[in-house]
């Protein structure tokens, strides 16, 4: 055999080994034509009042100067 002949061997080797994973590891069909229900929301009370925006820290640089 050679080096090319080796190579397409180990990476039809390599394929069916990742194709293999994935049918194994992956989702079965039942999960994808059933997917799971939503969880139930619980609706948050509304609030009082918002928090008051934070007041800018250090300078703020609008503009920079072409030199």
């Amino acid at each position: 055999m050679n080096s090319r002949s080796m190579a397409g061997f180990l990476g039809a080797v390599v394929a069916a080994i990742v194709l293999a994973a994935a049918f194994i590891y992956g989702p079965s069909p039942s999960q994808l034509h059933n997917p799971a229900p939503p969880a139930a929301q619980q609706q948050a009370a509304p609030a009082a009042e918002p928090a008051p925006a934070p007041t800018p820290r250090g300078p703020v640089i609008r503009e920079v100067p072409n030199n």
